[in-house]
């Protein structure tokens, strides 16, 4: 904390002392953006191959001048930590994965060969039991809507159960919203995984319209 910055932090007790933070504490509304702009800064001169989130950062590599995947992984590795000892910011070695193909981020699997939804995360879906309520079908598609990219045509899919959501509509499970339940669990079960792009290939945008 900057010392002008610290009075703003004080709370007052219920014995009536009055305690100030030294440190930046989680729940300042700036906090989260501060703490974000402090690592995107530190690791400016690493960017190409560490980039960040928050307080994940991630290490990833290619062979290069004839060193193997791991060599240059340690080196790379190793850039990082040397910057963060000299803020004085530290790891978490439980919550640290070193030389790996594949690291859990944002509810997904991402690896060397594209991207995939965490199976966990998934199992949750393929657990939730049929809505009986207007709250049970928005809890469900909160959730699923997550990873509506691994599922081809998510929005179709989901048509009978958002026509549950608008108001004053009348609650009826019908066979088409049964059907459509199923439909967006299986489509998620079935873990496709997204390729990364290749960029010396067309692309195709497959998009929706309307009269507005």
């Amino acid at each position: 904390m900057r010392k002008r910055d610290i009075p703003y932090t004080a709370v007052s007790t219920p014995g009536g002392m009055l305690w100030e933070w030294l440190v930046m504490p989680q729940g300042l509304s700036n906090a989260p953006a501060t703490f974000n702009r402090c690592v995107t800064n530190l690791l400016q001169s690493v960017r190409d191959f560490a980039p960040s989130y928050f307080d994940d950062i991630f290490v990833h590599n290619r062979t290069m001048d004839g060193k193997k995947d791991v060599g240059v992984h340690r080196i790379q590795v190793r850039k990082v930590l040397t910057l963060m000892r000299e803020r004085k910011l530290f790891a978490n070695l439980k919550n640290c994965i070193f030389a790996a193909n594949e690291i859990p981020l944002l509810g997904c699997i991402v690896g060397k060969n594209g991207v995939r939804p965490d199976p966990e995360k998934i199992k949750a879906i393929s657990d939730w039991p049929v809505p009986v309520d207007v709250k049970g079908i928005r809890n469900f598609l909160g959730l699923a809507a997550y990873f509506h990219k691994y599922s081809r045509n998510y929005a179709e899919m989901t048509v009978h159960l958002s026509r549950l959501l608008k108001k004053n509509e009348r609650w009826s499970w019908s066979s088409e919203c049964q059907h459509s339940f199923e439909g967006i669990k299986k489509s998620l079960v079935q873990l496709p995984v997204l390729e990364i792009a290749d960029q010396d290939r067309p692309f195709y945008v497959v998009s929706d319209a309307s009269d507005m």
